[in-house]
């Protein structure tokens, strides 16, 4: 069983099922992920309808341990994306019939 689907995978999923050369299906996929966080990093949020929403939020500093050594450390503040499925999406995800 495969754990990562990959960028390749991607591009030659597109290429046997549209038709599109190799080429225009890679640029395809670059544009489509240049778009989302183009769109993510100025709107803050996105929402593809029947599939989710991401959203980009914002986390303060704050202070963190290493559970290994307990020594104590700052944990710089940074910007985190999270997703959140839509219904159809779950619902499609918990069928129970095996796919």
């Amino acid at each position: 069983m495969r754990i990562n689907l990959t960028k390749k995978d991607l591009v030659n999923t597109i290429y046997m099922k549209v038709g599109f050369s190799k080429q225009i299906s890679e640029n395809l996929i670059d544009d489509f992920f240049s778009l989302i966080i183009e769109s993510l990093i100025k709107e803050k949020k996105i929402k593809i309808s029947k599939f989710g929403t991401f959203i980009l939020r914002s986390k303060k500093q704050r202070l963190g341990r290493n559970p290994k050594t307990k020594e104590v450390k700052i944990i710089s503040s940074r910007k985190v994306v999270l997703f959140k499925p839509s219904k159809d999406f779950k619902e499609y995800i918990n069928l129970k019939d095996d796919r």
